[in-house]
């Protein structure tokens, strides 16, 4: 199979890596060759730190990166593509014409898909003439270790794109939930709610930051704390993310302010080396101290 990946950022370059390998051919597009040359160089280290841990070889991390190219060009990227996933910036508008140009330089076949966590897939896929083909693959990060894809359908998603969401889904070896589309679906819902409520206690002086993140993860079993995951995500995406569910589904989602005044502070967490913990070279190496200026 061929499949375009556009954006070349932690999801998109997650996605098109655990995609090439399962042997998927795989072009990787973004709008700048820099941001397509760091996309493959964090896959490339993906493989590498696979290899060194023996749960890849020399052999697949080689036959994964020859399948993968990097493209500019969207209409180049997708022109063979017999599925298209978007992994842009959870912008609506964005994601819109993303889908249209799409449309455009596809094959009439190619299935269209979007890796929003929470964006309306039904009016993404309304931007279609052939809407049938619309739906949502939710991938988690990092794609290359978590397993569960959420596959959102659409009002318009017909059988057949479905059915081929679901065993693309499978081919790569992981593992689908089937949701209808609905505001932040089933994950991002859940999962946001807890977040902001972990930021919350934070702000209120309840426990630190690693005292609410290692209660959730030695007593609920998960394998990161929300505030860790709130920083791996991105603290400007959580935010966008909670202000659409409230639009949606009511004040629950009202964002705190500590979140907020992180955000203006350009304290975003992993990507910005500082967030609810400081970040150097990729690792946490401490919890982020005192106020953030408004």
């Amino acid at each position: 199979m061929q499949i375009a990946v556009l954006g070349a950022g932690s999801m998109g370059h997650g996605i098109a890596q655990v995609s090439a390998m399962a042997g998927h051919e795989v072009v990787l597009r973004d709008i700048e060759e820099s941001f397509v040359e760091d996309g493959l160089a964090g896959i490339r280290e993906n493989l590498q730190g696979g290899v060194d841990l023996g749960k890849v070889t020399e052999t697949e991390m080689t036959a994964t990166l020859e399948r993968i190219e990097g493209e500019t060009d969207l209409a180049a990227a997708v022109a063979d593509a017999d599925l298209v996933v978007e992994a842009v910036p959870e912008e609506m508008a964005l994601k819109k014409e993303v889908f249209a140009d799409v449309e455009a330089a596809a094959p009439a076949g190619a299935v269209i898909g979007t890796n929003t966590s929470s964006l309306p897939v039904t009016e993404l896929a309304s931007t279609l003439d052939r809407p049938g083909r619309a739906v949502g693959l939710h991938f988690f990060n990092p794609p290359h270790l978590m397993d569960l894809v959420e596959v959102v359908i659409a009002e318009q998603t017909d059988a057949d794109t479905e059915s081929f969401a679901v065993d693309y889904v499978r081919e790569i070896g992981k593992e689908e939930v089937v949701v209808r589309d609905s505001a932040g679906f089933a994950s991002s819902r859940l999962g946001v709610a807890l977040g902001l409520e972990a930021i919350r206690m934070v702000e209120e002086g309840v426990a630190e930051p690693e005292a609410i993140d290692t209660a959730m993860e030695l007593g609920y079993n998960h394998p990161m704390g929300p505030l860790e995951l709130v920083d791996h995500v991105g603290l400007d995406v959580r935010l966008d993310v909670a202000e659409h569910l409230r639009e949606e589904l009511g004040e629950r989602f009202r964002p705190p302010q500590e979140l907020r005044r992180k955000v203006r502070a350009g304290k975003l967490g992993k990507k910005t080396g500082e967030g609810f913990y400081v970040w150097e070279d990729g690792e946490r190496v401490g919890t982020s101290g005192g106020e953030d200026d408004e």
